[in-house]
C-alpha cells in the first residue's frame, strides 16, 4: 500500500510539473525578441540592419507564431555604448515585455545588458560579442555566447600561424574589453606553442587614424601582427598597414581577429589576400551554406557576416524550444536549450553548456588571392575545421560561479 502511494505521487508529481509548464503558455500572448546592435557606427556593416534582417527571416521561415501567438521583433541601436544598450534593456524588459534579447555586438554592451537580463530572468543569445567574459566571470543561468568567443578566435589562429613558423608577435588591440580579452588570448596562444609577444599597444575604440600604431608594430620587427580589433577599427588597421608597406615581401604576416565578410570584400583581395583568421562560419562552406546565404543575398542584397548568419539560427532554435516546452519561460526555455543538440546551416556538432557557451565548430580560415576568386564574394577558403572541443576553452578552465567544480 505505502509503495502504490509513493508511485501515485510521484506520477502525480510529474503530471504537476508538465501542467505547470504547459499551462504558463505564452506570456502576454506574443513572443517579442529584441535585436539590440551598432545600427550606425563601427560594427554596423557586419551587424546592423542586415542582423535585424535575419532575425526577421527567421521569424517568418518558422510562421510567424509559436504555440499560437505571434512572434514579433524589436531592434535599437546601442551606439556601442554599454549605459544606452542598459536603459534599452531595461525598457524592453519592464515595459516592453521583450523576452530574449539578441546580437549584442560589442562586449561592454554584452556584459551590461547580459547581467540586467539575468537579474530579470529574461534570455540573453549574445551572437556578435566577443568576450570570453560571458561565460566566465559574468556568466548568466538565462545567458548563451552563441557564434564564437576570443579565446577561440585566437587558438585557432595563434596555432596555426606559430606552427608554420611565426614565433613573434606584436598585438595592435581595441582599448577596451573585447580587445583586452582577445589580446590576452593570443598572447597566451602564442607562448603556450613557444613563440614570443615582442610588444603590444592599445588603441581607442574607432580610431581615426591608425598610422602610429602600424609603425610601431612595424618597427618591433614582429613576424606577426596580431589584429585584436574588429569592424571599422579592423578595416582601417588594415589600410594604414598596406599605406605604410607591412606586407612588403610577404612579411609581416597579419593575424586577424574577428574578420567578417564585409571588412575582406570593403578593403579588397589585394589588401588582405593570404590573411589567416578563424571564424564561426563561411557562406560558401557547403550546400547548405550556400542555400540559406542565396536566401538572405536576395533580402540584403549581400551575403551574410557570421553574426547576421548567427542571428538567424538563434532565433530558429530559441522558437523550437519554445515550441518544445510549451512556453516562454526562461527557466524551460534555458533548460530545453541544454538538453538540445544543434546541427543546422550555422551550428554544426553543437551543444550549450552550463556556463552559456554555445560549444560548436569553428573554421580555420584564409583570405584568398585575387587569381583565385570566382565571384564578387569568393573571397575566403577553409583551411580546417576546428572541432569545437579544441576550438573553445575547457569547462573546467571556467571560472563561471555556475560550475560546480
Amino acid at each position: 500500500m505505502k509503495a502504490r502511494k509513493l508511485i501515485c505521487a510521484l506520477m502525480a508529481a510529474c503530471v504537476a510539473e508538465v501542467a505547470w509548464g504547459q499551462g504558463k503558455g505564452i506570456s502576454d500572448d506574443v513572443v517579442k525578441i529584441g535585436v539590440l546592435t551598432d545600427m550606425s557606427g563601427l560594427y554596423s556593416e557586419g551587424s546592423g540592419i542586415g542582423g535585424v534582417r535575419a532575425a526577421e527571416m527567421a521569424v517568418q521561415d518558422f510562421g510567424g507564431k509559436v504555440l499560437g501567438k505571434p512572434v514579433q521583433v524589436v531592434y535599437s541601436d546601442h551606439q556601442n555604448k554599454a549605459d544606452i544598450g542598459s536603459a534599452k534593456a531595461r525598457e524592453w524588459i519592464d515595459t516592453g515585455k521583450v523576452d530574449m534579447i539578441l546580437d549584442l555586438v560589442n562586449s561592454s554592451v554584452a556584459i551590461a545588458v547580459q547581467k540586467i537580463a539575468s537579474e530579470k530572468k529574461r534570455v540573453t543569445i549574445v551572437t556578435a560579442g566577443g568576450t570570453v567574459a560571458l561565460t566566465n566571470q559574468e556568466c548568466s543561468p538565462y545567458g548563451v555566447h552563441y557564434a564564437y568567443d576570443t579565446y577561440a578566435l585566437a587558438t585557432g589562429t595563434g596555432n596555426a600561424i606559430v606552427k608554420e613558423g611565426g614565433k613573434t608577435w606584436f598585438i595592435l588591440a581595441a582599448d577596451y574589453s573585447f580587445g583586452a580579452a582577445l589580446a590576452n588570448d593570443f598572447r597566451a596562444a602564442v607562448e603556450k606553442l613557444g613563440g614570443k609577444v615582442v610588444g603590444t599597444t592599445k588603441h581607442p575604440l574607432n580610431a581615426p587614424d591608425f598610422s602610429s600604431y602600424i609603425l610601431t608594430a612595424q618597427a618591433s620587427k614582429a613576424e606577426v601582427v596580431a589584429l585584436a580589433n574588429a569592424g571599422g577599427d579592423f578595416a582601417n588597421a588594415m589600410r594604414a598597414a598596406r599605406e605604410f608597406g607591412l606586407f612588403q615581401g610577404g612579411k609581416p604576416t597579419i593575424a586577424g581577429g574577428v574578420v567578417l565578410l564585409t571588412d575582406l570584400k570593403g578593403l579588397g583581395l589585394n589588401v588582405v589576400q593570404g590573411m589567416n583568421f578563424t571564424d564561426p562560419f563561411y557562406w560558401d562552406y557547403d550546400e547548405r551554406t550556400r542555400e540559406w546565404s542565396h536566401k538572405f543575398y536576395q533580402v540584403h542584397k549581400a551575403m551574410p557576416t557570421f553574426s547576421q548568419a548567427a542571428n538567424y539560427s538563434a532565433v530558429m532554435q530559441y522558437l523550437k524550444a519554445i515550441e518544445a516546452v510549451g512556453t516562454d519561460d526562461a527557466e524551460a526555455v534555458m533548460k530545453q536549450l541544454r538538453a538540445t543538440k544543434f546541427d543546422d546551416f550555422f551550428l554544426r556538432h553543437a551543444y550549450l553548456r552550463a556556463d552559456g557557451r554555445m560549444v560548436r565548430d569553428m573554421y580555420l580560415m584564409e583570405a584568398k588571392k585575387p587569381s583565385e576568386s570566382k565571384g564578387e564574394w569568393d573571397l575566403a577558403k577553409v583551411r580546417r575545421v576546428i572541432p569545437g572541443e579544441d576550438a573553445f576553452m575547457s569547462l573546467a578552465q571556467s571560472s563561471c560561479p555556475l560550475i560546480k567544480k
